[in-house]
């Protein structure tokens, strides 16, 4: 359990960067294949979290 917790917060530290990186790279400075490339990873992060979040509490409802 302690591992899924810290990957969770690895998960939430990576949609972190990518928002900052994202607002950087693509709004700041008009770099839009790098804005690209860091939607990508950001919404695989976030599919990564929300089945890590349905895994965790598949564990907790059973007995």
């Amino acid at each position: 359990m302690g591992k899924k917790l810290i990957l969770n917060v690895l998960y939430t530290i990576g949609i972190f960067f990518c928002v900052v990186f994202g607002y950087t790279f693509g709004f700041e400075h008009p770099h839009y294949d790098y804005l690209a490339c860091v939607v990508i990873i950001g919404g695989v992060l976030i599919y990564l979290k929300i089945r890590l979040m349905k895994e965790v509490r598949d564990m907790q409802k059973k007995p």
